[in-house]
């Protein structure tokens, strides 16, 4: 088959998606699946088994790190607003919003579901096993993203019996109300079996552009992020540390002191970048987040500013590049997503923007693994962790002045209780430095950390909605798409 049946078959998922239909959701001519004859032609379907959306702009804007800037000179965009408010998000067609990436991850799932069949049907020997590890990695992968922001955290030692999501293990050719949501605990037990087979599979495998594949780095990075998640902290600790076996993560995590801040505005190509060792896995996705949130009414403003330049436990405020549009205070860019646009002619007036994600990072890797360490107890390996975070980032860093002890952990947080402060610690440090990332949000849920925005009326009157523990609109409600398919909505 040549390639361009290839992405036939990849015009008829996405068709389908962008269509809408249920009867159409995950339909393809069983003729063009069984064209899939070599693992050549399964690796190029793989390619599209990764996100081409992001979940940046309903994350951040639900999240601590964005604020309601009133009324002025300010952009209004409905996904922005009703992610800041939690609501439901009205807007379903716009490419950022939760519905679209719903439907992006379901047709990742769909291309990982046609690789892997392609391969149990085939004897491909040791390159098609390693393509179907990259499936199951990728399956995984998107299943653990979709339970995360549609469904209630995963609670450790708890109740995981609340709504998951459709886990979805073969192609698709029956209408998507045949299926039912199961649990947060069965999905995740789906998703282990795969993590786990997808890792032992992918042992050995090697690409062009390995940064935009499940190499065996972001392999271990996922399972650490997911152990995390599942409160099993000796495998956070195992799989972390795999990620760099000589232990040396301080040399691979992101210079944002350093080579980042020499680049000044050439820094997002920087952070972005496929040769950079920070980076383990990156993906294309379109997103225009970075001037929604700085420009809009709701997003990154002079509050964001504050939270991260402010101090840390270190002593010393963590440096991050940003700029303001036309000198706003109010209207912040971090600056760590290069934007790219183009139109579909020289006549078009609508622009398609598109950027570069970091899905799994050793900075974030590194900060999952010091959490580990100290809900194991181990004390000083995460401090050890904590302060190599912190040296890369702090501009003119001293280890006399900066590094970071026990004391100056109880001392920072006003406590007795070294493991909440260095927990407080952590979440701190992972505020500041992922910003703009998503991370956030997740956090907020996992700890059921209860967070406030402010509201400003046309006066500039203020008042302030509360996010508490067990608050339902921490979980986004189910897109469109998914509901008029006979799933369950969440509560509200």
């Amino acid at each position: 088959m040549k390639k361009k049946n290839i992405y036939h078959i990849i015009g008829l998922l996405l068709l389908s998606l962008l269509l809408g239909s249920c009867k159409k959701y995950f339909e393809v001519n069983p003729d063009m699946r069984t064209e899939l004859d070599t693992p050549e032609k399964v690796g190029e379907l793989l390619v599209t088994a990764y996100p081409t959306a992001d979940y940046f702009l309903f994350a951040e804007l639900a999240s601590d790190n964005s604020v309601d800037k009133g009324p002025g000179d300010f952009s209004l965009n409905d996904i922005a607003r009703d992610s800041y408010l939690w609501k439901e998000v009205s807007q379903v067609s716009d490419s950022y919003s939760p519905n679209t990436y719903w439907l992006d991850m379901y047709r990742a799932i769909a291309a990982a579901n046609h690789a892997i069949e392609a391969v149990d049907e085939n004897n491909f020997g040791t390159k098609g096993r390693q393509y179907k590890g990259e499936a199951l990695l990728t399956r995984a992968y998107a299943h653990h993203m979709l339970v995360s922001l549609f469904s209630k955290a995963y609670q450790v030692n708890g109740d995981n019996s609340s709504p998951g999501v459709p886990y979805l293990t073969v192609p698709e050719k029956n209408a998507f109300q045949n299926y039912d949501r199961g649990t947060v605990a069965s999905v995740y037990e789906h998703i282990e079996k795969d993590l786990l087979e997808g890792m032992r599979l992918i042992k050995g495998i090697s690409y062009k552009s390995p940064k935009f594949h499940f190499n065996e780095q972001a392999a271990n990075a996922f399972a650490a992020r997911f152990y995390l998640f599942k409160g099993e902290y000796d495998k956070v600790i195992q799989y972390a540390s795999a990620i760099f076996p000589e232990n040396n993560f301080k040399q691979n995590l992101r210079p944002i002191a350093g080579a980042l801040k020499a680049a000044g505005s050439n820094s997002p190509a920087l952070f972005t970048g496929s040769q950079q060792n920070f980076n383990l896995l990156l993906a294309n996705v379109y997103s225009n987040f970075n001037n929604i949130a700085a420009g809009g009414r709701y997003g990154a403003g002079l509050p964001t500013e504050q939270m991260i330049s402010g101090n840390t436990v270190a002593g010393k405020q963590f440096y991050q590049y940003y700029t303001r549009i036309g000198g706003i205070p109010d209207k912040l860019s971090l600056g760590k997503y290069p934007t790219f646009s183009y139109r579909a002619s020289t006549f078009a007036t609508d622009w398609t923007y598109y950027t570069i994600q970091c899905l799994f990072s050793a900075d974030e890797a590194l900060m999952n693994r010091a959490e580990a360490y100290i809900n194991t107890g181990d004390y000083a390996s995460a401090l050890k962790d904590l302060n190599d975070f912190a040296e890369v980032r702090i501009d003119g860093y001293n280890v006399v002045l900066h590094g970071i002890t026990e004391s100056k952990v109880l001392s920072f947080y006003n406590t007795t209780d070294i493991r909440a402060g260095l927990l407080k610690t952590v979440l701190d440090f992972k505020q500041k430095a992922f910003a703009h990332e998503g991370i956030r949000w997740l956090d907020i849920n996992r700890y059921g950390l209860e967070i406030s925005h402010r509201q400003l009326d046309n006066k500039w009157d203020t008042t302030y909605d509360v996010l508490k523990k067990d608050d339902l609109r921490r979980v986004f409600q189910l897109p469109q798409s998914a509901t008029l398919s006979g799933l369950t909505k969440n509560p509200r």
